[in-house]
């Protein structure tokens, strides 16, 4: 049954990874009205994600994709492929809604007992029969930028990338280690080197499903490159003039990299 609200709302609809957005004078944006853009599945939860320009922004989960071409006032867009179309906070926001759709989706049943779970607070659910309660789970991960010298810098071609371009080392946090820890070791196992002056740079949300980014910036201290082939096709060290294609704007490998290009992992 569809929800009836007085006010504007942002409508986050997604399915599987796929956003529903609409032309609008200058551009694409998430649909904005009173009603869903779309109709809301019967016995789907309709879930309150936060506020955008004084309006609710809410996400649900589509039975089906909305079927549009190029003329079409509306379409689906895949997630990470809208960061190229969608304002800077409705994208943000767009990926808020695919984490909160992904756990409500992975999190129908509790993990311990298995008896079906019921949501109490927008980001909680709670099992009635042992109590237990379930949060959306965010998988952190680290990332690092590792230069030689001023002019050169690590680059890798992991086995996941979507396409040809080259990016930083990364990796998965383990049990039982820090940050810092994770840092050498994904190193040290994806390229045999060791590196020193490792600092933090910053994070990011990267909801593809439900990961958080942690960014370092390090120097090679020793060793040679031995990729481990499970993980990397390529790697090498290059000279800032001299770049292969590196990653675009919407993740914080670029922004790790452009900071490095002028000058700012210096201090």
């Amino acid at each position: 049954m569809e929800e009836q609200i007085e006010n504007n709302c942002y409508w986050f609809a997604f399915y599987e990874g796929q956003v529903l957005i609409e032309k609008r004078a200058g551009g694409w944006h998430i649909p904005v009205g009173t009603e869903p853009p779309a109709a809301i599945p019967e016995g789907s939860t309709v879930h309150e994600i936060g506020v955008m320009d004084g309006c609710a922004a809410k996400a649900y989960a589509l039975a089906a994709p909305i079927e549009g071409d190029d003329e079409s006032p509306r379409r689906m867009k895949d997630l990470r492929a809208s960061f190229d179309v969608l304002p800077w906070d409705e994208y943000r926001m767009a990926g808020k809604a695919s984490e909160i759709l992904t756990w409500d989706r992975d999190s129908r049943f509790c993990p311990r007992c298995g008896a079906p779970a019921g949501q109490v607070a927008p980001i909680a659910k709670r099992c009635p029969v042992c109590g237990m309660e379930i949060y959306p789970r965010i998988s952190p991960a680290i990332i690092v930028l590792i230069k030689r010298g001023e002019d050169e810098v690590l680059l890798v071609h992991a086995r996941n990338f979507r396409g040809t371009f080259k990016g930083l080392v990364a990796g998965f946090l383990e049990p039982g280690e820090t940050l810092e820890e994770c840092v050498r070791r994904e190193v040290m196992e994806e390229t045999g080197l060791t590196i020193k002056n490792l600092k933090y740079f910053g994070s990011q949300p990267w909801p593809y499903p439900s990961g958080i980014m942690i960014g370092y910036s390090a120097e090679y201290e020793s060793g040679t490159i031995k990729l481990q082939n499970e993980e990397l096709s390529a790697g090498a060290f290059y000279h800032k003039s001299c770049l292969p294609e590196i990653p675009k704007k919407l993740s914080i490998a670029r922004r790790l990299i452009d900071a490095w290009l002028e000058g700012k992992l210096n201090d």
